[in-house]
């Protein structure tokens, strides 16, 4: 028999969200009279909105049709990739520089494919887990050490610096994670400090994934949207985003990556041409229904729609945010992003997770499962109905 890929063994049992998960049900089995109420995983609640559904739906109806039907789009539906191009990007980018996935989390790990074993790897501590994860699975990393994985650069972002690393801390030719807004503290970077950011990747021979998923949450016109509003990113950053959040994919799938011609490896040869070969490879494309729905979020009436259901999130939050503060619990994000950040000193995460579960039916997210600074942080999720975040909030103030 075949023995098991090593660095499988290397990665720590139990994938934050699915213990949750796990835990809920446990918590359920015992309290069959409970109405317990996710403020956790951060999945959408929302219907998808008339203009951008009729959009799948136009999809679908088209592929049972001779003149509509279509198969394999490997990178993408041309007039797709036109249209995000022209639409986040003033249009500066060509189709062959965008490619369509089933979503950021699923690039995020075929990303790892392009560098491989034995890469440095630089993570903003907390962060989303597939960023260390994937490093784990593909070599980048080897085994957990306690407190975090060897060969990860945790960079803390705490109150202490803004939560914004110090970027001293980036290793020389090392692969950098950044996600702005942030999953799972819900701070959004500044020009300057990605100006900074930008500045020491290029000095120190890095290449930056930026995670620009929450990115239509941003209100801030301080925050940029995207890490190519910043000079000379195409010679240092892969940006990956979503529709799943701004326009309720999370079940749908659909997301895409933006690789500049000029990014090169140290040898000179094109990081593109490999994305390219990768998505051609091992990725037959994200539904061509999918898309269909994605051209409709990208039209005058879907980009309507997509603030619509943005500016509502933003509403669940700053209920939260100010049902935590009534409490005197310091907390930030929620004005740029769907996700609140609340302090907990000197509390164990999952034990203040059991205490929110036990006393009034609430599901959180510790904050130890994004990252060992994340230690006394509990994540609070703006995904929900209306009723059900009011009510959580009230549930909250006897907490």
């Amino acid at each position: 028999m075949l023995k098991r890929n090593p660095c499988i063994a290397n990665i720590k049992a139990g994938y934050l969200f699915p213990e949750i998960a796990k835990r809920r049900r446990e918590y359920a089995a015992s309290h069959p009279d409970a109405k317990i109420i996710s403020l956790g995983v951060g999945n959408t609640t929302e219907p998808i909105l008339p203009h951008i559904n009729a959009g799948l739906v136009e999809g679908a109806r088209r592929l049972g049709t001779v003149e509509g039907y279509s198969g394999y789009q490997d990178e993408g539906i041309a007039a797709l990739r036109e249209k995000i191009s022209s639409v986040f990007y003033g249009g500066k980018f060509s189709i062959n520089e965008i490619f369509i996935s089933d979503g950021a989390k699923c690039d995020i790990g075929r990303l790892q494919l392009l560098f491989g074993a034995g890469t440095k790897v630089a993570v903003q501590d907390p962060s989303y887990p597939v960023y260390v994860d994937g490093s784990v699975l593909t070599g980048a990393a080897g085994g957990w050490e306690g407190v975090g994985y060897a060969g990860i650069a945790y960079l803390p972002c705490t109150a202490e610096n803004n939560y914004f690393p110090n970027l001293d801390l980036i290793p020389q030719n090392s692969l950098i994670y950044f996600c702005s807004p942030n999953n799972p503290t819900g701070a959004a970077a500044d020009r300057s400090q990605l100006t900074a950011l930008v500045k020491t990747a290029l000095n120190k021979s890095s290449l930056i994934v930026f995670d620009a998923a929450y990115s239509e949450f941003v209100r801030d016109p301080a925050v940029p949207k995207s890490i190519y509003e910043i000079e000379d990113t195409r010679l240092c950053a892969i940006e990956v985003n979503s529709f799943s959040k701004p326009a309720g994919f999370t079940g749908v799938r659909l997301g895409w990556s933006v690789v500049p011609k000029e990014l090169k490896y140290s040898g000179g040869e094109s990081v593109n041409a490999d994305w390219s070969r990768i998505a051609s490879t091992i990725f037959n494309g994200a539904s061509n229904i999918a898309q269909a729905g994605g051209l409709a979020a990208l039209d005058e009436e879907g980009l309507k729609e997509i603030r619509a259901l943005t500016d509502f999130y933003l509403g669940n939050a700053k209920l939260i945010r100010d049902a935590l503060q009534k409490k005197g619990i310091t907390c930030i994000g929620g004005y740029n992003s769907p996700y609140i950040w609340a302090h907990f000193p000197g509390r164990d995460s999952w034990e203040v997770f059991s205490e929110i579960l036990e006393k009034c039916q609430v599901i959180t997210t510790p904050g130890v499962g994004f990252g060992p600074a994340g230690q006394s942080f509990i994540r609070f999720s703006a995904f929900g109905h209306r009723a059900d975040i009011e009510e959580a909030c009230k549930r909250l103030s006897v907490f």
